[in-house]
């Protein structure tokens, strides 16, 4: 575990962004450390130094974790994704409030060193926003790890006195060394001072595909603040076409219509991107819903040997293009960029089953997917 957590430093650089210093110098890019605040158009204090933009400014200040008002909450000290990714011990027992994705990642890490877990998601199952088959796969593999998951129940209250407590509406309690915070994220604008520029404390600094601001044309909101996709290659990506829109170039963010490339960093894996069948009935597309053992294929006899785990194409009956895929098995984190490039080109089926996969790794799912739908 120690060595882990060794190692988890060194990748993190304990938190230091030192390292990033020599590359925004060999770009010719001025640091300003300090917490800014916006004090009128274009213009931000930065302590005692003012700061005026000539062009933009860029808003990139992500998101933070949303403590819900349950009585005692936050008296009760709880960690967020900050505390669970850097602690240096671990808990003898872990309570987790919430059942998205960071909540059973973060569970089965600290599971996996030996911390008794209990995950408490108020909805009826967990990962709501992915497919139901992805949902009970990763369950099931936390239950059993050892992990008491319970599911469409709600927390009223928590304390903490010496250990912490958790009251859930059945009138069972939960008691555990630390609890974890994993019911969502709010934008980081309350301490901003948008409210100089004519926008609301503590709410995402909306935009459109532009990514500017409707009031101010000058601002630009990237990643987690502006409350689009709370995904860090999202935020990259949008970082891309703010700055080529400052350069004056005409490029806008495309939608991905159902959602960008998303993996969850459990074993096993879920990997996907688009529609989930449901959201793409919601959305009102004709489509069906193709399914396949991601390890029912010879590669699958030499990686992730009899590992579980399904493969679901989402697929416009009409258009006969791809417009959801999720992957579920072992590393299966690298497959969805093969469906990332299918669904955003709109790639014909028919053309698609002229990319023959090699023979034999796991891409032949691929294969057995279109066989399946009957091209």
């Amino acid at each position: 575990m120690q060595a882990a957590l060794k190692r988890r430093d060194e990748v993190i650089h304990n938190l230091d962004d030192g390292a990033q210093l020599p590359w925004l110098d060999e770009r010719g890019v001025t640091l300003v450390r300090g917490a800014a605040r916006f004090d009128g158009e274009r213009r931000l204090l930065v302590g005692d130094e003012v700061l005026e933009a000539r062009t933009a400014v860029v808003v990139a200040t992500g998101s933070e974790t949303s403590v819900p008002p349950i009585p005692g909450l936050r008296e009760a000290k709880p960690w967020t994704n900050r505390e669970a990714t850097t602690a240096k011990e671990v808990p003898g027992r872990l309570l987790v409030l919430g059942g998205g994705v960071s909540g059973v990642e973060l569970a089965q890490a600290w599971a996996s060193f030996g911390s008794r877990v209990a995950v408490i998601e108020a909805m009826p199952r967990l990962l709501g926003r992915e497919e139901s088959f992805a949902a009970e796969l990763v369950h099931a593999a936390l239950v059993d790890r050892g992990i008491d998951v319970r599911v469409g129940v709600k927390a009223i209250a928590a304390s903490r006195n010496g250990e912490v407590g958790l009251e859930l509406e059945t009138g069972d309690r939960l008691a555990g060394d630390e609890l974890l915070v994993a019911v969502g994220r709010r934008p980081r604008t309350a301490q901003l001072g948008v409210e100089t520029i004519g926008l609301e404390p503590g709410e995402p600094v909306e935009v459109g595909e532009t990514l500017q601001s409707p009031e101010n044309e000058w601002l630009y909101a990237i990643g987690d603040v502006n409350g689009r996709n709370l995904l860090t290659h999202m935020g990259k990506y949008q970082g891309r076409i703010a700055a080529d829109r400052i350069l004056g170039k005409d490029v806008k963010i495309r939608d991905d219509g159902g959602g960008p490339p998303r993996v969850i960093f459990t074993e096993p894996q879920i990997a996907a991107v688009g529609h989930t069948l449901a959201s793409a009935q919601e959305a009102g597309l004709n489509v069906r819903a193709v399914d396949y053992g991601t390890s029912d294929v010879a590669g699958g006899s030499f990686y992730g040997r009899g590992a579980p785990g399904t493969t679901r194409f989402v697929i416009d009956h009409d258009r006969e293009v791809l417009v959801g895929a999720t992957f579920t098995g072992a590393e299966v984190a690298e497959f969805v960029h093969a469906a990332t490039i299918a669904i955003v080109g709109e790639v014909p089926l028919q053309r698609l089953w002229h990319s023959v996969p090699s023979f034999p790794t796991r891409s032949e799912v691929w294969l057995r997917l279109l066989e399946t739908y009957g091209l």
